[in-house]
């Protein structure tokens, strides 16, 4: 190459380097220039569905354009997943998900879509603890104490559950698992019917939404043992994790939730979106709102979070197999 070819080469190289900068900001200037759609693929008046439309109305009124939260229910919130991964890719239509979306494809048959290739992450957002409660009358105070009844009387302890895949569920296997216990899942439609069995001493115990299991175990009513999460929850600092109070290291199970897109959504977009989300997340005000759904904000980087949501489906992949549950 002589040297005129190699200074056109590197001109042309220069010039396209700061076109591509360029032409990204341009399209993230230019969004939202419309309503966006925020989709959440369970029931209106949930924890998802008001932290969807908490963030949502912060974005709305940043951007001056309409972020519409629509519930598109079903499936175990197949439905209004698949929804969305068939939307066009431009940032105009959104998900709120839960540990669901990394669960269900496990769960369900005929699922068409993958939480990791047709989806990219947004923002990851924190998580709620479940509390392993039990009722008073059984007679443990620690998990230790739990392990070694369950051992004593191999399935008859039993657990509660909101259903087959839910947080409380996939808590209660791991656990069973990782300690080699043999318990009894006793699965509800919900997790009020599945905590009022266990008000009423009818199941041994349950991983219950900590949230719900502070005014419970304040009253008297249950006895909690531990959280779930790899760390202690703020809103019971006193409570041991289980892989502290069970020994059982690398135990973690926690209701997460995010913001996710359409596979091919431009990067522009996505980091416009979770820049300004995770400003919304430093307001003293939203964190407020958020512990009192029972939420630690824990924010994730888009890549944090496709990462993240990959290790859970590969996680809970194996988990569920290892059960013997089999996609119905």
């Amino acid at each position: 190459m002589t040297l005129m070819h190699r200074r056109t080469f590197t001109h042309l190289a220069l010039l396209a380097s700061t076109l591509v900068p360029a032409a990204v900001l341009a399209q993230s200037n230019g969004y939202p220039s419309r309503a966006v759609k925020v989709v959440v693929p369970f029931t209106a008046g949930g924890v998802v569905d008001s932290i969807a439309r908490l963030v949502s109305e912060l974005l709305a009124a940043k951007y001056k354009q309409p972020f519409v939260v629509e519930n598109k229910v079903g499936a175990g919130g197949s439905i209004g997943t698949d929804f969305v991964a068939k939307s066009p890719a431009d940032g105009y239509t959104l998900l709120c998900v839960s540990p669901g979306h990394a669960v269900v494809p496990s769960l369900i048959k005929g699922v068409a879509w993958n939480p990791v290739t047709d989806f990219r992450a947004v923002m990851g957002l924190g998580s709620i603890s479940n509390v392993i409660v039990v009722h008073p009358d059984v007679p443990v105070k620690t998990m230790h104490e739990l392990v070694a009844l369950a051992k004593a009387k191999p399935g008859e302890v039993t657990y509660a559950t909101a259903g087959a895949g839910t947080s409380n569920h996939l808590a209660g296997e791991l656990f069973a698992q990782m300690a080699g216990l043999k318990l009894t899942h006793v699965p509800y439609k919900g997790q009020p019917d599945a905590m009022n069995d266990l008000l009423g001493g009818r199941v041994t115990m349950m991983p219950l939404t900590a949230a719900i299991a502070a005014q419970h175990i304040k009253t008297g009513k249950l006895r909690a043992l531990a959280v779930t999460t790899a760390r202690r929850s703020s809103a019971l600092p006193d409570l041991p994790t289980v892989a502290e109070s069970a020994n059982l290291t690398g135990y973690e199970v926690g209701t997460w939730f995010g913001f996710v897109a359409p596979a091919k959504t431009p990067d522009a977009v996505i980091h416009k979106l979770s820049s300004d989300i995770a400003e919304i997340l430093k307001s003293p005000e939203v964190k407020a709102k958020f512990e009192g759904l029972g939420m630690e904000i824990a924010p994730q980087t888009p890549a944090q979070f496709d990462a993240f949501v990959a290790a859970e489906h590969s996680k809970w992949s194996r988990v569920i197999q290892q059960a013997g549950i089999t996609p119905q």
